[in-house]
């Protein structure tokens, strides 16, 4: 191959416009949500117990207004008697919800479990979707054709009600042992459940495109000659066909990850994915909802998780999209 063949499909060196407007503000977000851990979930005394910053409640602060609104008379005279009385005073900037709980604290860590969830749903459906992918790209044949007949199998099954059935049947579970089991138990069976679930149905296109880019691989000399010599099929993997996979798993996991964090704020929305206490932009929404009214509408209590959805979801699919487009290998043909 000639050096201007190889000058041609060689990626950019630097992201477009969209690309660096995505990086910049998903890494923004990253930030935002994960710096502030030691804060948001920090504890925090109320009265005679001790709470994550994130839960701690005071009812008689209830519905207070951002820090860009001025306090009316009665709710600066409900600030000043819970300072008198040394009672826990939450944060204003965002306000506070309907049981008195600090909205921003809240809204960051939200963002901190609906991002975990997310990347980690992502992980479990790109490893997934790898493994067998290159699994059946690699045996051919009539293997290969059974595999990918399940593939099409499961993508003709709606996606959330599997995921939404599942939820449902580990509530029943946990309710009938619900004894059995403290609350932070159940946090964490409730997420995990939720993990497998969105996992366990989006790596259906990434087996797709995995086997695709297998089979064109192994048409390629240097796989015909590692058979030749007798490498061992572990071996071709890890040396020789996962470097060349590489770009469109990068590309599949960029688009993957605004798909789980989304299908997760649409389940914790229904009530089905992370409860409370523990917040998600979801559930945040969710609440939220009861406060828009016509007569006294705090619209802030909604705004605050959509736009972190939304800018979430923008900036990974602009993301995406970029890597999509300097891995792409046409690109190269097109531009010469």
């Amino acid at each position: 191959m000639t050096a201007g063949a190889n000058e041609r499909r060689s990626p950019r060196a630097s992201l477009g416009l969209a690309g660096r407007i995505g990086l910049g503000l998903i890494v923004t977000i990253l930030l935002a949500c994960v710096a502030t851990i030691p804060w948001s979930m920090g504890r925090v005394e109320t009265g005679a117990t001790t709470l994550a910053r994130y839960e701690a409640s005071n009812l008689t602060l209830n519905l207070l207004p951002p820090i860009w609104q001025s306090l009316g008379e009665m709710d600066a005279a409900r600030v000043a008697g819970a300072r008198e009385a040394g009672q826990y005073i939450p944060g204003r900037v965002l306000g506070t919800d309907r049981l008195g709980r600090d909205v921003l604290a809240r809204l960051l860590a939200g963002g901190s479990i609906s991002l975990l969830v997310g990347l980690s749903a992502a992980a479990i459906a790109m490893v997934v979707g790898t493994l067998y992918g290159t699994l059946a790209g690699a045996s051919g044949g009539r293997v290969d054709a059974v595999m990918m007949r399940i593939v099409d199998i499961l993508f003709g099954l709606p996606s959330i009600l599997l995921v939404v059935l599942l939820a449902v049947a580990v509530d029943g579970v946990l309710e009938r042992r619900g004894a059995d089991l403290s609350a932070f138990a159940r946090q964490v069976i409730n997420i995990a459940t939720l993990l497998v679930a969105i996992g366990g149905v989006s790596w259906l296109t990434m087996a797709r495109v995995i086997r695709g880019q297998v089979l064109s691989l192994k048409a390629k000399p240097f796989m015909e000659a590692c058979r030749a010599i007798g490498v061992s099929p572990a071996r071709q993997f890890t040396a020789h066909l996962l470097p060349n996979l590489v770009g469109p798993i990068a590309v599949y996991a960029a688009l993957a990850v605004p798909a789980a964090i989304l299908s997760e704020s649409f389940l914790s929305f229904l009530g089905i994915g992370v409860r409370e206490p523990l917040p998600s932009w979801g559930n945040l929404a969710a609440d939220a909802l009861g406060e828009l009214n016509t007569v006294d509408s705090r619209w802030w209590l909604l705004a605050g998780p959509c736009v972190a959805i939304a800018l979430t979801l923008v900036s990974l699919n602009f993301l995406g999209d970029e890597l999509r487009e300097r891995f792409d290998p046409m690109r190269g043909r097109r531009v010469a």
